[in-house]
């Protein structure tokens, strides 16, 4: 079942073994996101342009990381960051951060919606107001550490149906089990402080 959505910040040739896991792991992956500089940078980073090549051959959906700043940032930075994923690494989606959750910010996201070819993913890290999903394939409900998710209670969550849920969460023990509050797809990694996702889920974790 392809139900991992993986954030993995890290370069390949600084972590090439834990990107060879995460290729072989190619059959239980919803997507993979690419974030090569906080977004694509300012030019191609030839490692990410072969990485994204394998995982593309492993038939694995890649996803471009780009920061909105909750709808503070200029739309047409946005979609310039889009279009060097694309254009530099064939990105086959994207997956905005820091995506505001209220129904004042919509009309922001819809617009940006439409320079996204493919799939569409935005992390709110809380459950956003239900419009989101007529734009969205996928939303990000929650994004925490674990001792939060443990109390996180019945799904927030009152929109559609046609658009999945993904729940992102850090400090994740061995043996814990991520499926407890029903999202369609997760990630759950060890790491903790300010970058938790510089580590891979314990499943995911090259052997020694």
């Amino acid at each position: 079942m392809t139900n991992l959505l993986l954030p993995y910040y890290e370069h390949p040739s600084v972590r090439p073994a834990e990107w060879d896991a995460i290729i072989a792991a190619a059959p239980h992956l919803y997507a993979v996101v690419l974030n090569p500089a906080s977004g694509p940078g300012d030019r191609p980073d030839e490692a990410f342009v072969e990485l994204a090549a394998r995982l593309r051959a492993a038939g694995v959906r890649t996803l471009g990381y780009v920061d909105t700043a909750y709808a503070h940032r200029p739309r047409t930075d946005v979609v310039r960051d889009l279009t060097q994923h694309r254009d530099w690494y064939a990105t086959d989606g994207a997956f905005l951060d820091q995506v505001a959750a209220g129904e004042a910010e919509f009309t922001y996201y819809r617009r940006l919606a439409t320079a996204v070819r493919g799939t569409l993913a935005l992390n709110h890290g809380t459950a956003p107001h239900p419009a989101y999903a007529r734009i969205a394939d996928v939303l990000v409900t929650f994004e925490g550490p674990w001792t939060s998710y443990l109390h996180l209670g019945p799904p927030k969550w009152r929109g559609g149906t046609d658009v999945r849920l993904c729940h992102l969460v850090y400090g994740v023990p061995r043996g814990a089990d991520l499926a407890v509050h029903g999202a369609d797809l997760y990630c759950g990694v060890p790491g903790m402080g300010d970058h938790p996702w510089g580590t891979l889920p314990h499943t995911l974790e090259p052997a020694q």
